[in-house]
């Protein structure tokens, strides 16, 4: 090669070396399958909303979107593997309440930091819980309504059985706060997800459960369980006739909802968190998408990381509040 000509090709790869990272990288992504780790087991409002989003995220940058179920410790397991993972935009995560505003204040040691350790890219969708019986236990019992819910259960601490999606989920707290602004106890059995607890709730091994509507709503409609109440200040749209809680029975001001969104390891590179943002925000909006997860009960998000990270932290104070005054504790 020509001295001048060699000298001019080395100047210009110079002037670009500093941007590898993220020019280069970033207009390659993705370049590869993406992977959505739902820290919950198949069936639940988490895999429910992941799976929805998954194929139009895949229809948006022409790649595989593939979901990957992490059960445990109340979604702790694979969030952790999220916080750990190179931050190229490979892996992400379909956060909830309970990874990122609850588990810290209830777990004793907590295996990722859930501010430090995540970049937040969106809120997918925010959604009701509902108070679900089984109806053989709610013929049995005389339970047609929560006023009925709590006369049994002061009458028979600890006969009923209450269900939950694991230790720290918003379905878990529900059930706390119900039991301290009742006076009741319920006992608490913890799952790897709402799906599997839904399944012995159905089957009768449960009695009740605080489950995310979306999970819960078609074996409501199916009559294989019996909504008592949602837990949010008004009614839910997908079930109109069913009361709030603090309709239905002597429990003034109560509300516990749900919320899941999309975040990425610290570190992923800000053009890739946007993008993904900026395409969730356009899915959640399209009428398809829209109408499906308002029909289940839920209600779409979308905004933008910052927005998102203020709003991770706002919950964050609000639900370490409800952690205190429930004394609920990882059993």
């Amino acid at each position: 090669m020509h001295p001048i000509r060699r000298r001019q090709v080395l100047v210009a790869a110079t002037a670009l070396a500093p941007f590898p990272g993220s020019l280069f990288a970033q207009a390659a992504w993705p370049n590869k399958p993406v992977r959505i780790i739902v820290p919950f087991a198949a069936g639940g409002t988490t895999d429910i909303l992941a799976r929805a989003m998954a194929p139009e995220l895949g229809k948006a940058f022409g790649q595989t979107f593939i979901i990957d179920n992490k059960p445990g410790a109340g979604g702790n397991l694979g969030a952790d593997m999220v916080a750990k993972s190179p931050p190229d935009g490979y892996t992400l995560l379909m956060g909830t309440v309970g990874t990122h505003a609850i588990n810290a204040a209830l777990y004793p040691k907590m295996p990722f930091d859930p501010v430090k350790d995540f970049a937040p890219i969106t809120l997918v969708a925010g959604v009701p819980n509902v108070l679900v019986i089984n109806p053989a236990k709610a013929e049995a019992y005389k339970i047609q309504n929560v006023a009925d819910l709590i006369r049994y259960a002061k009458a028979n601490p600890g006969k009923l059985n209450m269900a939950s999606s694991g230790n720290g989920t918003s379905i878990h707290l529900s059930g706390e706060l119900f039991k301290t602004m009742t006076g009741t106890f319920l006992l608490h059995f913890p799952y790897r997800g709402s799906g599997p607890a839904l399944l012995d709730l159905v089957g009768g091994t449960m009695d009740v459960m605080f489950d995310n509507l979306p999970s819960a709503l078609p074996q409501i409609k199916g009559g294989k369980l019996k909504a008592l109440a949602v837990t949010t200040a008004q009614r839910s749209a997908a079930l109109p006739d069913v009361p709030t809680i603090a309709e239905a029975g002597p429990v003034k001001g109560f509300e516990a909802s749900s919320w899941f969104g999309l975040l990425a390891p610290t570190g992923t590179p800000p053009d890739i968190v946007n993008r993904i943002q900026q395409e969730t925000a356009k899915a959640l909006a399209s009428p398809t998408v829209k109408e499906r997860l308002l029909s289940q009960g839920a209600i779409p998000g979308g905004m933008p990381p910052a927005e998102f990270t203020r709003f991770i932290a706002a919950e964050t104070v609000k639900w370490t509040k409800v952690v205190k005054v429930s004394g609920a504790k990882v059993d």
